[in-house]
C-alpha cells in the first residue's frame, strides 16, 4: 500500500505540476480570513467575495474594528455569513490583541483562534509560513478512502495516517495534488475513471464512468477548458483566471 501510495503521489505530480491553494491571496491574513470563508462554500466564491473584504478591512486591527453587519452583507455570498463574521471579528482581535497584528506561525497558535481548525491552520502554515501540512478537507479524505491508503473518516485520523506513509517534505504538495485530483477527475458522485491518469493503480477504478468519451465529459476546470476556482491563478496556471463577482 505504501509503495502504491507513494507512486500516486508521483503520478500526480506529474499530471499537476501547476498544484496550488485555489484561494487567492497575498499575505499570511488574508489566507487564513479566505480558509475561514471556505467552509461549506466553493473557493471560486471566496475569492469573488474577499476582494471587497479586504479592501474594507485589510489588517486584523482593521477587521477587529468592523461593525457586523456591515461585514455580513459583503462576505453574505458565501454563506453562514453571521456565524463566519463572529469568527473574522474574534480572529482579528486575538491577532490584535495577543500577536501584535500579525498571524502565527505556529500550529499550537493557530488553533486557538476563533473558527481556525487543524485543517485551517495547516493551510495557513504550509502556503503563507512553508511548514509543511495535509490538508484533509472532503476531496482529500475521499480519495484517501478510495486509494485504501485508510479507512478512518475522522480528519486528524486520517492526518496522522497519511502523514506516516509520506516524507514530510511532500505534506503540502500532496495536499494540492489530491484536492486537486479530486475536483477535477475524481469527483463524489460519478468519478472520471475512464479519463484518470492514475486508473491503473486505483483499487476503486468503476466505481466511477469507465468509458473514456463519457468520463472526459465529466472533467472539470482547465481539463474540461473552463476556469479554475481563482481569480489571480498563478503564472503556470494552464487554465482560465475564474471570472469576478457578478460577471460569471
Amino acid at each position: 500500500m505504501v509503495r502504491r501510495a507513494r507512486r500516486i503521489n508521483r503520478e500526480l505530480a506529474e499530471v499537476y505540476p501547476y498544484a496550488h491553494p485555489e484561494l487567492d491571496f497575498r499575505n499570511p491574513f488574508e489566507l487564513l480570513v479566505a480558509t475561514v470563508l471556505s467552509a461549506q462554500t466553493t473557493d471560486l466564491r471566496v475569492n469573488q467575495t474577499t476582494p471587497a473584504l479586504f479592501a474594507a478591512y485589510p489588517t486584523p486591527e482593521d477587521m477587529a474594528a468592523a461593525v457586523p453587519e456591515e461585514m455580513e452583507e459583503i462576505i453574505r455570498p458565501t454563506g453562514f455569513f453571521r456565524a463566519k463574521t463572529k469568527s473574522l471579528l474574534g480572529l482579528s482581535a486575538a491577532l490584535r490583541d495577543e500577536f501584535g497584528g500579525e498571524v502565527p506561525g505556529r500550529l499550537e497558535d493557530l488553533v486557538k483562534l476563533p473558527g481556525v481548525g487543524r485543517k485551517t491552520a495547516n493551510v495557513v502554515l504550509g502556503n503563507a509560513f512553508g511548514v509543511p501540512g495535509i490538508t484533509v478537507d472532503t476531496h482529500f479524505g475521499r480519495l484517501v478512502r478510495r486509494w485504501k491508503w485508510t479507512d478512518e473518516d475522522d480528519p486528524v485520523k486520517v492526518e496522522a495516517v497519511v502523514a506516516g506513509i509520506f516524507p514530510k517534505s511532500e505534506w503540502t504538495m500532496l495536499s494540492h495534488r489530491v484536492v486537486f485530483h479530486g475536483r477535477r477527475i475524481c469527483h463524489a458522485r460519478k468519478p472520471a475513471c475512464g479519463a484518470c491518469p492514475i486508473a491503473p493503480l486505483c483499487p476503486s477504478y468503476g466505481e466511477g464512468e469507465t468509458d473514456p468519451e463519457k468520463a472526459r465529459k465529466l472533467l472539470k476546470y482547465e481539463m474540461g477548458g473552463y476556469p479554475g476556482q481563482r481569480l489571480s491563478p498563478p503564472a503556470d496556471y494552464p487554465g482560465k483566471p475564474a471570472p469576478a463577482l457578478g460577471a460569471e
